[in-house]
């Protein structure tokens, strides 16, 4: 089968040979030429018009004569060596060609760029409108005025009748000092008189401290009798939340009744992947909406950014304050949140609602346009530029540098994008860029293009074949030696992703705990099911699938394996939990084929140090029509095509490029 499919990639890559020669070469030339050239024949080799010969399927070879392929045997085609000076990562194209490839270019600008980030949180309580209820003192609790949860108080509504011989004795105290005094009042020593004074305001403080309300001493002074029992209520408005005791119960100073929370103002708490961190700021506006209330938004401003990454979820905590004066907002309620960030030169977010104004830094509802403090906590406001904002006055200097999404070419840690020449239109070179995020439909980029240049965004994967077909560097081998390009395509690949690894990186993906290899076995098995899924088109199966893998992914514990491994696993399977949540927050099979592709990537990357190791058949499959035309790959357990990127449209649009075959395990034989 191997062969068979190689026999076929061989006579596809012979065409395109056979293509370039006609409609690529620097002066293709007519019908008649042709036929003048066949009568020039000699005298254009006596003017030294020099030819060389290459191997459709083994490009490195290059000879001077025409023969057969000293690896393959096939017969060798002619590449015409072109007079102009070109880049060895150049490619001159004549204008049919052009055409015929589908060449589209788009221009390197500066522009302001939106990012929508998507998010999922919980609606929780507000930690600073908590309060607990707790005995002062220790008594019986002989009624419970709210004797169940989520019941809702108002501030000073009465809530336990607690019996207490400590708050008698106190209050008996104070009557006999009251009496005390009342019988010295007309003594002649004053000494003794501001003493007594003293003694009956320290018996008021005494219980003012245990509990008792001015109202409730005051109450006790004028009837002059001790009670045995006191009341004990609310200090707040709020929701019972918790019950923590039973009538009859004997409890000690400290000793926790109920639980209160005000909900009259929530924070929601959002999941945010780390690769959406540089797109949000503190004060930023969001959106978000409920299962519960379908149509309706709600808005708030990002209050808190915890400062830590979870490493299990490789996510962080982004904390919303939301007033909830109409109640409509329950503690552990799912949400769905919005961000829509507009990005500036160096990251900074632009939100014209803050340009030049004042916020706080503990509260960021309060804004206003001046100095001042802050009406809730008292701290002073800030700068809204302070915060990592555009300022005031934006000007188009300021606007980022963005290519579309289809101009680079991905591969492992290196992109590429096909430059035509300002000077020659037929002319394109091959240029390694630096990317930043990607903002909708545009890459921020770093470095590598400038303002003006001209990018190609459609057939740029054309451009490539074609040099690999021309035995010059491409974006899959840029720094392999001549020769070497004849290797097996997912070896290539897979080497290239990690050729930036050092000896320790590349070291992970060698004796894997067993514990370890047998979870990654579980992913791809996962995936393969995810796999059949897109390839049969069935949009359901694949976002179930998406769960699953979710889920298994997050439970992979990178602290099983040696703590040299740990960075080069922790970078793998954040990219593999981004991609696969891409696919479980796809709204269409598109989307989620889409998703697959940058899932399927990592794998790819991941498996080619790994195929000796892992259970069960791998095979890696290309499908050069993916996406239009860019081209993609994905892994199977079987050698029969199923695309998941065409499905039912084309089902066995593909090519085998690689196949591991793991030897059966003997009795008490292991992988590692």
């Amino acid at each position: 089968m191997k062969k068979q499919t190689q026999f076929i990639l061989g006579i596809g890559i012979f065409i395109s040979g056979l293509f370039l020669g006609v409609m690529w070469r620097p002066n293709a030339k007519s019908p008649k030429d042709h036929d003048l050239s066949a009568h020039q024949g000699e005298s254009s080799s006596v003017l030294g018009e020099k030819k060389i010969w290459t191997c459709a399927m083994h490009p490195q070879i290059r000879q001077p004569k025409p023969g057969p392929c000293p690896i393959c045997s096939m017969d060798l085609i002619p590449i015409e060596d072109s007079s102009d000076d070109i880049s060895p990562r150049s490619l001159k194209m004549s204008e049919g060609a052009k055409k015929l490839a589908n060449i589209e270019v788009a221009v390197v600008e500066r522009k302001f760029v939106s990012k929508e980030i998507r998010m999922v949180g919980k609606v929780d309580y507000d930690e600073t409108r908590l309060a607990y209820i707790t005995s002062w003192v220790p008594g019986r609790l002989d009624r419970l005025y709210v004797d169940y949860t989520g019941v809702p108080v108002k501030k000073g509504d009465h809530l336990v009748y607690i019996y207490s011989p400590e708050i008698l004795t106190a209050q008996e105290e104070l009557l006999q000092v009251i009496k005390t005094v009342d019988e010295l009042k007309d003594s002649n020593v004053e000494i003794i008189r501001e003493t007594a004074q003293a003694t009956v305001t320290a018996s008021r403080e005494k219980l003012r401290l245990w509990g008792l309300s001015d109202q409730q001493i005051k109450a006790i002074e004028n009837s002059g009798k001790a009670t045995d029992h006191i009341t004990i209520y609310s200090p707040m408005g709020g929701i019972v939340i918790d019950k923590n005791v039973v009538e009859g119960i004997y409890v000690q100073t400290g000793t926790r009744i109920y639980t209160i929370a005000d909900l009259s103002q929530v924070w929601i708490k959002f999941d945010a992947y780390e690769s959406d961190l540089p797109w949000l700021r503190y004060g930023q506006e969001i959106k978000f909406f409920t299962e519960a209330y379908p149509g309706e938004v709600f808005k708030g401003r990002i209050a808190f950014i915890d400062p830590v990454l979870n490493e299990r979820t490789r996510t962080v905590k982004v904390r919303v304050n939301v007033a909830n004066t109409r109640g409509k907002l329950k503690p552990n309620m799912f949400v769905r949140a919005i961000v829509d960030a507009n990005i500036a030169e160096g990251g900074k977010v632009i939100d014209a609602s803050l340009a030049g104004r004042w916020i706080s830094p503990m509260h960021p509802e309060i804004i206003k346009n001046e100095p001042g403090a802050c009406s809730i906590c008292g701290m002073p406001l800030v700068k809204a530029e302070s915060l990592g904002f555009v300022a005031s006055g934006i000007t188009p200097v300021q606007a980022p540098l963005v290519i579309p999404v289809s101009a680079p070419l991905i591969t492992g840690r290196r992109a590429v994008v096909y430059v035509q020449s300002p000077e020659d239109s037929s002319q394109f070179s091959g240029r390694e860029v630096t990317l930043g995020s990607r903002a909708g439909d545009y890459y921020i980029v770093k470095k590598g293009v400038k303002e003006g240049e001209r990018v190609v965004t459609n057939g740029n994967f054309k451009i490539d074949s074609a040099l690999q077909i021309l035995a010059k560097p491409s974006m899959m081998s840029p720094k392999t030696p001549e020769g070497s390009y004849g290797r097996d395509a997912g070896q290539l690949v897979g080497e290239q992703a990690y050729e930036e690894n050092s000896s320790v990186e590349k070291s992970s993906f060698q004796n894997l705990p067993e514990a370890f290899v047998n979870d990654l076995d579980e992913v791809l098995s996962i995936y393969f099911a995810m796999q059949i899924s897109l390839s049969e088109d069935h949009f359901i199966d694949t976002q179930k699938a998406s769960d699953r893998l979710l889920a298994k992914i997050s439970a992979i514990d990178v602290n099983q394996l040696p703590e040299s491994m740990h960075m080069v696993w922790e970078k793998i399977i954040s990219e593999l939990q981004k991609s696969t949540a891409m696919i479980k927050e796809s709204n269409n099979l598109e989307s989620a084929r889409i998703g697959f592709a940058e899932l399927s990537e990592v794998l790819v990357n991941a498996t080619e140090y790994l195929m000796t190791i892992l259970d069960g058949k791998i095979v890696r499959i290309h499908c050069p029509m993916a996406f239009n035309s860019r081209g993609a790959d994905w892994l199977q357990n079987d050698d029969l095509v199923k695309n998941p990127y065409f499905g039912n449209t084309m089902p066995d649009c593909g090519t085998v490029l690689r196949t591991n075959t793991p030897e059966p395990l003997h009795e008490g034989s292991h992988r590692h």
